[in-house]
């Protein structure tokens, strides 16, 4: 639950700002500016594409208010967008992680030579790695990409579990 510096926050950003859940979208509900309406989207876009909202002076994350406002309590890690959609703040495509459940939960590099998450090349093979706890783990090395895809998506299902990304 949360505690009362919450709550008075809380009741403060929810008569500003309206969200429906369903689409993951912030509206103001007040004219928070002489350039931004009421009933305009709230919030822009950082460089790295969350939506980032200015309240009172304050930049709040939108996925973090989403989880503040459908759970009452700010989250106590990381949130993690499920569909990679850094603007995408429905609250069902949302969930508490931590940075390791983030990271797992991510596209292959774009420096990947081959394009296969958890693959590089080692010489004159292709090595398959995975990140535990803050170490790299090295599954082996093949004559295949593919197959070294393949051991890193097992590892990855066993380990990360619904956060595992394969792609």
């Amino acid at each position: 639950m949360a505690d009362n510096n919450e709550v008075v926050i809380a009741k403060w950003v929810w008569r500003v700002l309206r969200y429906d859940p369903l689409s993951g979208m912030f509206v103001w509900r007040v004219s928070p500016s002489e350039r931004v309406r009421a009933g305009s989207v709230a919030g822009s876009l950082d460089k790295d594409g969350y939506r980032r909202i200015h309240i009172d002076g304050r930049l709040y994350g939108a996925h973090r208010l989403a989880w503040f406002h459908e759970t009452g309590k700010w989250p106590d890690a990381q949130i993690d967008h499920r569909n990679l959609n850094r603007d995408d703040n429905r609250f069902s495509n949302l969930r508490e992680a931590t940075n390791a459940q983030n990271q797992a939960n991510s596209r292959a590099r774009p420096n990947n030579m081959c394009g296969l998450k958890g693959v590089s090349r080692s010489k004159l093979k292709w090595r398959s790695r995975i990140k535990l706890n803050g170490k790299c783990v090295n599954l082996g090395q093949v004559s295949c990409p593919a197959a070294a895809h393949f051991s890193y998506i097992i590892a990855a299902n066993k380990y990360f579990g619904e956060y595992a990304r394969n792609a």
